[in-house]
């Protein structure tokens, strides 16, 4: 008796309470709508920037980190210091009126200026760094640069140039193709430069190589190289990718077939040292032309047919020496493209073909710049107040 009173007392107020309940659940809504449109929505986490700008930057605070400590090392030894210590003693020593260290500034000059982003200034570069406390190194990279720079002495910057230099080649592999030809350029000449200022201040050198990959492999088909079409199919052009890498792997075949000739003729008019010298070269260079035949069949590219002779004008002949250093110095270009139209194990390899041409260039007294395998065109132009640069060694 007592439930059914119970039931009709709720059925006789839920009626007058139903618009009640209404108004409170719209109100709740209008509670909630409002607090969602007045809380901001969180931003968006911002992109990762690609590998080749992360590397980029990277290279750019490096670079004028290595500047600064080598301004301070041309200041330091000209003005003296206060600090009397032997090895601030011996720093300057080592750097007064040395050519190296002024070479050294003009050099990362020029490359401070060629890392910089398009619409990028030198006072924009300079602010960011500071405000990063130093360089951030790509997340696939090991660490390119310190917070702290090192100390303004000749062996600490031929070690901070030296492992600029490795990791501006070790980015260059994996970077987009422009970036790593710019890296592999400003890696070359840094790793160069590491040997001449040693060399000059009378501090010990760190290796300055660079090892090209075991190549192996095949072409994966006949049929994908562009000089025997399958059966059935017209001789179509290739890609562009494919026509430019196959362009590419030609220009260092030619290259190394006539720089081979070179040294052959030179051989006949050299003696003493510079003899043994263009023989050693002449074997890294058959070497060389092997592995660009290699990488052409690899890639299904046509191999170039070697040519009897080339002709050699007659201030090779008075001077071969001069002549060797012109042929290296005319591979450099040659294997910048290759450095940037191609990747993994055969962009390896054209980098270490691009060091080990720049570093017979200078051998055999020619100056590949501070931008090794970038068109000297496109390079940077040397300030005003600066010394001119010159050969790195």
């Amino acid at each position: 008796m007592k439930d059914d009173t119970r039931e009709k007392r709720w059925q006789d107020h839920f009626p007058r309470s139903l618009p009640r309940y209404v108004l409170m659940a719209c109100l709740a809504l209008v509670v909630v709508s409002l607090g969602v449109v007045l809380t901001p929505a969180r931003p968006p986490e911002p992109a990762e920037p690609p590998f080749s700008d992360q590397a980029r930057a990277a290279a750019l605070a490096e670079t004028r980190q290595l500047l600064d400590a080598s301004s301070q090392l041309g200041t330091a030894a000209r003005n003296g210091s206060k600090d009397n210590s032997a090895e601030s003693a011996d720093a300057r020593s080592a750097a007064a009126g040395n050519p190296a260290v002024e070479r050294t500034v003009t050099l990362l000059t020029l490359q401070a200026q060629a890392l910089l982003a398009p619409g990028e200034s030198p006072a924009d570069a300079a602010s960011a760094a500071s405000a990063s406390g130093g360089a951030t190194s790509p997340a696939t990279s090991p660490a390119t640069s310190s917070a702290a720079p090192r100390p303004a002495t000749a062996a600490g910057l031929v070690l901070a140039l030296a492992d600029s230099g490795r990791q501006r080649l070790a980015d260059a592999a994996k970077a987009d193709g422009g970036m790593a030809r710019l890296l592999a350029a400003v890696g070359t000449a840094q790793l160069l430069q590491t040997s001449a200022l040693a060399a000059e201040t009378g501090t010990e050198a760190p290796a300055a190589d660079v090892t090209p990959p075991q190549l192996s492999g095949t072409c994966p088909s006949p049929s994908a190289s562009p000089a025997v079409p399958a059966a059935g199919e017209s001789a179509a052009e290739p890609s562009a990718a494919a026509a430019s890498l196959s362009g590419a792997l030609a220009a260092a075949v030619r290259t190394e077939a006539q720089t081979i000739y070179g040294y052959q003729v030179a051989l006949t008019r050299l003696g003493g040292d510079a003899a043994k010298s263009a023989a050693e070269e002449l074997a890294r260079h058959d070497a060389l032309l092997d592995g660009a035949e290699s990488l052409s069949r690899l890639h299904c590219s046509a191999v170039p047919p070697r040519e009897a002779g080339y002709a050699l004008g007659p201030s090779f002949l008075a001077s071969p020496a001069d002549g060797l250093a012109d042929l290296e110095a005319a591979a450099l270009p040659v294997y910048g493209d290759l450095v940037a139209l191609s990747e993994g194990g055969t962009r390896q390899w054209a980098i270490a073909a691009l060091f080990g041409s720049a570093k017979r260039a200078v051998r055999w007294g020619a100056d590949p710049g501070a931008l090794p395998g970038l068109d000297r065109a496109s390079t940077p132009t040397q300030p005003a107040a600066e010394t001119p640069s010159q050969p790195a060694g």
